[in-house]
C-alpha cells in the first residue's frame, strides 16, 4: 500500500527538508504558483488543513515572499516604492480584515509592480466586504480552490512522516488509521507525532493496537 501511493504522488520542494505532495486536489493551485510571476495577485482558497499555508511557504521559498498578517499590514507606510514592489502572502486573510487598510496595501503593492498571495477559507467573491473598491480588485484577480486532501494524499503524507521519524509501519496499520482520521495535514501531523511520542516511550512498534489507544486519547482531548 505505501509503496503504492508513493507512487501515485509527486514530490516538490518545500521548505528545509520537507516535501510537498502535489495530488489532484491540489493540482490547480500548484499551476498557478508555477505561474507566477505572470500573475500579480493570487488567491488560493479551501478548508482548515487542505494544505494553503503549505503551498504559501513554497512559494515563499521561491519569492522570498513576507508573510503579513491584518494587523501588520494597517502599520505598513503607504505608498512604499520599496515594499511595494515586493512579494507578500497574507495567510488566512479574512481573520482581522481592515478594509481600508487592506485597499491601501493592495493599491501600493499594484504601483508597485509587486505580488501577493492570499489564503482564505473562501474565494473573494464570497467574502463580506462593503468596500467596493476593495472588492472590484480582489474579485478580479485570480483565485483558485484547493479541496480536501483525499485518501490517497493523506496516505503518502503518513508514509512521509513515519519516514521521516524513521518509524516502520505495516501497511495493515496504515489502512485502520486511514479508515479513522480527519482528513488534514494537521491531522496527520498530530497523529504521527504522538504515535511516536507513544511508541518510544512503551518501547514498542507502531500497531493497530497502538494506534488505536493513541487515537481515541486524541479524540478525547479535541472534545
Amino acid at each position: 500500500m505505501s509503496e503504492q501511493l508513493a507512487l501515485e504522488l509527486a514530490y516538490r520542494p518545500a521548505l528545509g527538508a520537507d516535501d510537498f505532495l502535489v495530488a489532484p486536489c491540489n493540482r490547480d493551485a500548484v499551476g498557478w504558483l508555477d505561474r507566477w510571476p505572470g500573475w500579480r495577485v493570487l488567491t488560493i482558497h479551501g478548508p482548515a488543513g487542505c494544505g494553503k499555508t503549505h503551498m504559501a511557504h513554497v512559494w515563499r521559498a521561491r519569492s522570498g515572499a513576507r508573510i503579513v498578517g491584518q494587523a501588520e499590514i494597517a502599520g505598513l507606510p503607504g505608498r512604499s516604492p520599496d515594499l511595494g514592489g515586493a512579494c507578500w502572502i497574507v495567510d488566512d486573510a479574512l481573520t482581522g480584515l481592515d478594509e481600508r487598510g487592506f485597499l491601501h496595501f493592495f493599491n501600493m503593492v499594484a504601483e508597485g509592480g509587486g505580488h501577493i498571495l492570499i489564503t482564505a477559507r473562501t474565494a473573494p467573491a464570497r467574502w463580506p466586504i462593503a468596500l467596493a473598491d476593495l472588492r472590484s480588485r480582489l474579485v478580479a484577480a485570480p483565485a483558485v480552490a484547493v479541496g480536501r486532501p483525499d485518501d490517497g494524499l493523506i496516505g503518502a503524507m503518513l508514509v512521509k512522516l513515519f519516514a521521516d521519524r524513521q518509524l516502520s509501519v505495516g501497511a495493515e496499520v496504515l489502512t485502520y488509521i486511514l479508515g479513522r482520521m480527519e482528513r488534514s495535514f494537521a491531522a496527520a501531523h498530530a497523529l504521527v507525532a504522538a504515535l511516536d511520542r507513544h511508541a518510544l516511550a512503551a518501547r514498542r512498534r507502531v500497531t493497530i493496537p497502538l494506534a488505536r489507544d493513541v487515537m481515541e486519547q486524541l479524540n478525547e482531548c479535541g472534545d
